[in-house]
């Protein structure tokens, strides 16, 4: 038997928890992208040391090392024998991406005599 005023308590609870939900899920989600873009910005960098010590161009290496829709998202600088990479994820609310931007660094070791 039901308490008079109950009958509408799992409506309301859904009402309250529901943006709550969407939250933990976007943040969540936030977090993945974040993560992911770390390994690529190391991934890259690795790629454009690599690139160095083969004689080739290592910020072009470092874009090839990553999937296409991250492209746009990065940016290589090669300095000496050290390529850095900055990455930023993709993010449901354009402001997060810049806070959760990933760096990558590698360095292709010191210069060889020929």
């Amino acid at each position: 038997m039901r308490r008079r005023g109950e009958s509408g308590q799992a409506s309301v609870e859904l009402v309250v928890l529901a943006p709550l939900l969407v939250v933990v899920a976007f943040a969540a989600a936030q977090l993945l992208a974040a993560g992911a873009a770390a390994e690529l910005a190391d991934h890259a960098a690795e790629a454009g040391a690599v690139a160095l010590l083969q004689d080739r161009d290592a910020a072009a290496a470092a874009r090839e090392a990553v999937p296409d829709w991250s492209r746009k998202r990065m940016s290589v600088r090669v300095v000496g024998r050290r390529v850095r990479v900055r990455l930023r994820p993709v993010s449901p609310l354009p402001g997060l991406a810049g806070l959760f931007e990933a760096r990558g660094e590698a360095d292709a070791g010191p210069l060889k005599p020929r």
